[in-house]
């Protein structure tokens, strides 16, 4: 059975031991410093507050970022497993869609060059783009310096996970 999805209003966020909270945050953005700088902003006010103390974490580490990217699958690809990450996943890559042959051998593609230049499964906020923008970014981060495709990477992290936070907190 697929893990279950935790939605909670703010009020009772607040009102969660931090143990708790923390496990609310964890398929959000799997990185104790971020999740800390949530816990310790409550009482949030709104999610905007919320947002706020997202953004204390910024920037993420390198070390950061490689341990939170073992819970992505590449885009256009479905998320294995059913963990709570995956099922984030699953419904913020569904915005693109059946992919027409050609896009999806594309995808592919950019994925395995992306995947050989930088070691790592290509990241972006699926949520929101097309196929074709995602296709476009792809292409444009290639040229990125090893440096400012980390920064970059952290940057999709966050705004990931500030959109899953965003469906958590209700």
């Amino acid at each position: 059975m697929p893990a279950k999805e935790v939605t909670v209003d703010l009020a009772e966020f607040n009102r969660l031991p931090a143990d708790d909270a923390r496990g609310i945050l964890r398929p959000c953005l799997d990185v104790d410093r971020w999740i800390d700088a949530i816990v310790d902003a409550r009482p949030l006010a709104d999610l905007d507050s919320a947002k706020a103390a997202s953004s204390a974490a910024v920037p993420l580490s390198a070390a950061e970022i490689d341990a939170a990217m073992s819970h992505h699958p590449r885009i256009g690809e479905k998320a294995k497993g059913d963990s709570v990450e995956a099922a984030h996943s699953s419904r913020e890559q569904a915005g693109l869609g059946t992919l027409e042959a050609d896009v999806q051998s594309q995808l592919a593609a950019g994925n395995a060059a992306y995947e050989d230049r930088f070691d790592r499964v290509f990241l972006i906020r699926a949520a929101g783009r097309s196929p074709e923008e995602i296709l476009s970014e792809l292409q444009r981060r290639m040229d990125n310096t090893a440096e400012d495709e980390t920064a970059e990477v952290g940057q999709q992290l966050i705004q990931i996970a500030e959109l899953r936070l965003e469906g958590i907190l209700s």
